[in-house]
């Protein structure tokens, strides 16, 4: 309690009463003891009750532990190894003090963090962002070791110590564009090393890293410098998307002409088949004409070895006597004579006549 407020204490009393005497033996002066008691109940309220919210903490018996939280407890400035999960609980007020701790993910944001590059350029990195969460079954050691605000030392200190030992080994050049998407993987694998070997409650799940804030000419610079390059990449594609219309002009030519080669050789070979096709047909029909022919002329010579092994059965007196008596008489025209009777009659004269038609195959005995 400020002076003021004793001020107005000490005008909101009442004033004694003096006697009739004037010499003020009737009455007595509490001030002094209420100015005493007023600055003891200050003293005490600043002392035992620092906020509000330890003040509840500590006078309350029946508190509440929040999803996602684990209750730990305090009683005279110690730390128990009591761990409550969440829910409602009781404790002592006024001796043991509780406080809720996370231990879920949770996103702790520094902001504003200097540093000087290699070449000496200071850059600031406006906002980093650690995804962390603190393990259940660390949260006793962890607490005593480092307190509720474990996180100020191995987070919020630790990435400054981080991205200043990162920015004092490389050059602007390697910060702000070639390293940097290897800034957050770099960073969690720092923070994870120190928390495994120092603080093993501490689980670093990711670091997020925003692009830092340079000099306004060094960033002119880069973004003329990108330009340039960004025109070195449109004309590298460029020539590539040439290159690749060249090969694909290439590859349409070269395949348009094995397919045409490969046309013609269907084609040749269709034709061939075609030839080959058509003289095996020719060659059948050779064959069969020539057994046609062949038949034709076996069946000639047959009918003419037939006809003349008949025709010399036919060739009997009987049967040339019976021919030559037909072709008399077929005659249209008869001539009279001396010889005709004979000639007609005689037997005789047709004997002599086969005689000497018909070849002797048996040469005549002698009488």
């Amino acid at each position: 309690m400020d002076a003021q407020q004793q001020q107005r204490q000490q005008s909101s009393l009442p004033r004694p009463r003096h006697g009739a005497g004037g010499d003020g033996s009737g009455g007595g002066d509490f001030t002094p003891i209420l100015t005493v008691l007023v600055a003891f109940i200050a003293i005490f309220a600043l002392v035992v009750a620092p906020s509000v919210s330890t003040l509840n903490n500590s006078l309350s018996i029946l508190h509440q532990v929040p999803e996602g939280h684990v209750g730990v407890y305090w009683r005279g400035g110690a730390l128990l190894n009591t761990i409550t999960d969440p829910g409602f609980h009781l404790k002592l007020p006024f001796i043991t003090q509780f406080e809720p701790i996370q231990i879920t993910l949770q996103t702790d944001l520094v902001r504003d963090i200097p540093c000087g590059t290699k070449g000496g350029v200071m850059i600031n990195f406006e906002k980093i962002e650690v995804v962390n969460r603190l393990r259940k079954e660390h949260v006793y050691d962890t607490l005593l070791n480092y307190g509720v605000n474990y996180d100020n030392t191995w987070i919020y200190d630790k990435i400054h110590h981080e991205i200043n030992q990162f920015c004092s080994a490389h050059s602007l050049q390697q910060v702000y564009i070639d390293m940097f998407d290897q800034i957050d993987e770099k960073m969690k694998d720092a923070l994870q090393a120190d928390c495994t070997r120092y603080a093993p409650g501490i689980e670093i799940i990711s670091v997020r890293i925003t692009k830092p804030s340079i000099p306004e000419s060094i960033r002119r610079n880069f973004e003329n410098m990108e330009q340039e390059r960004t025109k070195v990449l449109i004309a590298v594609e460029k020539q590539r998307v040439a290159e690749k219309e060249a090969e694909t002009q290439k590859k349409i030519a070269i395949s348009e002409a094995e397919r045409n080669a490969h046309v013609s050789k269907i084609q040749m070979e269709q034709k061939l088949m075609e030839k080959d096709s058509a003289r095996k047909q020719e060659e059948i029909a050779n064959s069969m004409y020539l057994a046609r022919e062949k038949s034709l002329a076996d069946a000639s010579y047959y009918r003419t070895m037939k006809e003349a092994e008949a025709n010399k059965l036919k060739l009997t007196p009987e049967f040339l006597e019976l021919r030559f008596i037909e072709a008399i008489a077929n005659n249209s025209k008869i001539f009279f004579g001396n010889k005709v009777p004979n000639m007609v009659l005689d037997q005789r004269l047709l004997g002599n006549f086969l005689q000497e038609s018909v070849p002797q195959s048996v040469p005549p005995t002698e009488s």
